[in-house]
């Protein structure tokens, strides 16, 4: 299978997150057939939870390996292509950096090179789980390249992610007495007035950090006084967020009947870079940050994240050729030192 056909096969395998074993199985098979092929390597299922599952495989005492997610984000919609791109969910977050992966292994395979590895995790569009439950097995590696979608540039960085979950209180009332209740919605709004005003810090690599009020839901009917209400709030981080927690923390609770009800925090990261390779700096999060046992981390990737997560989700044909070919370097240059 081509680079192009494998793309288009793991595309047209639904693995919206908590659905990724057949996609699992697929890359498992892929793998198990080169094991076959080429001497010294080994495949094998991690497991993670109920029917998820890893996938590893190595051939000889991994010094590097490769790495990306199998799961993508709903809703699921299968492949198509034309005479520049490849389309579909996943098709550069990240199905397309699986497939450069695969061929990349191939290639170095085929030319005699061992002492790598690939590693292709579940969950990480939600909660990280595959990457955390690799990161208490690791094999060994000093090098992990990670791959998401930075136009096949080498990332200097990541921003972080801190996810917060607010819930307000109040008390309802008819709404032609509103003196008679306490709404949860002005509560809410409130701190989240507060929480635009708190200061954020910035970093000469990594930029400014943002904040994001993504959801924001509440009430019964308009006629009645809220009585309860909620929000969902992301900021994206340059730095350690300690500071920046308290200040939040701080801000909600200056107001009565609301409370954080969940956070969650992934930290910013500096990336290493290579000789002949172009740079950049990208504002999402990966799992690299939970893959610390793994080795020194690298992020490069086929594709724009402007287009992941989009109905129009695609990704160049000469992109995912450009990938494989930086895979392949990647794991020389870094294997060797």
């Amino acid at each position: 299978m081509d680079l192009f056909a494998l793309t288009r096969a793991l595309i047209d395998i639904d693995s919206t997150t908590g659905r990724e074993r057949e996609a699992g199985e697929f890359i498992f098979h892929h793998l198990e057939n080169l094991v076959s092929r080429f001497e010294g390597g080994a495949v094998e299922r991690m497991p993670v939870e109920g029917e998820r599952f890893n996938v590893f495989a190595a051939w000889g005492e991994p010094a590097v390996v490769l790495s990306t997610h199998m799961d993508t984000v709903p809703p699921f919609f299968p492949s198509s292509e034309d005479g520049e791109f490849i389309h579909g969910r996943g098709a550069c977050d990240t199905k397309g950096g699986i497939a450069a992966m695969l061929q990349a292994a191939q290639e170095l395979l085929e030319e005699g090179t061992r002492g790598f590895g690939l590693l292709f995790v579940v969950g990480e569009e939600t909660d990280s789980i595959g990457a955390q439950v690799a990161n208490r097995h690791p094999r060994g590696s000093r090098y992990l390249i990670n791959g998401e979608p930075t136009e096949n540039r080498l990332a200097l960085g990541s921003k972080g992610y801190l996810y917060i979950r607010l819930e307000a209180e109040g008390r309802a009332a008819h709404s032609a007495y509103p003196e008679l209740g306490e709404s949860a919605i002005d509560r809410l709004l409130d701190v989240l007035t507060r929480l635009r005003a708190v200061p954020l810090p910035s970093d000469p690599v990594l930029g400014e950090t943002t904040i994001n009020i993504g959801t924001l839901a509440g009430g019964r009917a308009s006629n009645v006084v809220a009585d309860q209400a909620r929000a969902e709030v992301t900021v994206r981080t340059v730095g350690p967020a300690g500071d920046l927690k308290r200040r939040i923390s701080e801000a909600v609770h200056a107001v009565p009947g609301v409370r954080i009800a969940e956070i969650r925090e992934t930290p910013a990261v500096q990336l290493g870079s290579l000789p002949g390779f172009e740079t950049t700096i990208v504002k999402y999060t990966t799992d690299v940050p939970r893959l610390g046992a793994w080795g020194e981390p690298f992020l490069l990737g086929p594709g724009s994240i402007h287009v992941a997560h989009t109905p129009e989700e695609r990704v160049a044909k000469r992109d995912l050729l450009d990938a494989a070919r930086h895979y392949r370097d990647m794991v020389r240059q870094l294997r060797d030192r």
